[in-house]
């Protein structure tokens, strides 16, 4: 049965609710929480590149990629420069790091082929983003929260304010 008001052939996707833990507090870490905050915009850049993709506009679908790489990529830098470095230092967190930061590279080269016309593309990109920020959700930032020190956390915000301003990106002081 089709739910009232989708069309059987729709490619339309529920909205995206992210399964964060909110019970932790990781959030309430301010570079937690505006990595989160920058994930839903991610997703939200995502469905921006779903409906130009169904469009097969190429012009659209490279205007939608190049938005969301531009979201995507100082995110995933920024990530890698200081929380992912820090907890990289860990050897039980290091092979998970490492993983992330390959899934980032991956990522960036499934945007570049869907951007150069490989459409057929998106759906996998769309469930690997997704996979990779529920990894970071809800099992790296967690883990972060309860396992980081205080002497952590100052290199870590040091680290990404420097990145911060080194590529002109916004950020609180």
């Amino acid at each position: 049965m089709v739910p009232r008001g989708v069309n059987a052939i729709s490619t339309a996707r529920p909205a995206y609710h992210p399964r964060m833990c909110e019970y932790c507090g990781c959030r309430d870490i301010t570079l937690i929480g505006r990595f989160s905050d920058e994930h839903v915009e991610v997703i939200n850049r995502c469905g921006d590149l779903s409906r130009a993709v169904a469009t097969s506009d190429l012009e659209l679908v490279r205007a939608a990629a190049q938005r969301l790489a531009d979201l995507l990529w100082p995110h995933t830098q920024a990530e890698e420069v200081g929380l992912f470095t820090e907890l990289a230092k860990d050897e039980d967190f290091a092979p998970t790091i490492a993983s992330l930061c390959g899934e980032h590279t991956s990522l960036d080269a499934e945007l570049t082929a869907i951007a150069s016309g490989h459409l057929e593309g998106y759906p996998t990109f769309e469930v690997n983003l997704r996979r990779h920020i529920d990894h970071e959700e809800n099992g790296l930032f967690p883990a972060a929260a309860v396992s980081i020190t205080g002497e952590g956390w100052e290199r870590i915000e040091e680290a990404t304010h420097a990145f911060d301003h080194a590529h002109g990106i916004a950020h609180e002081h």
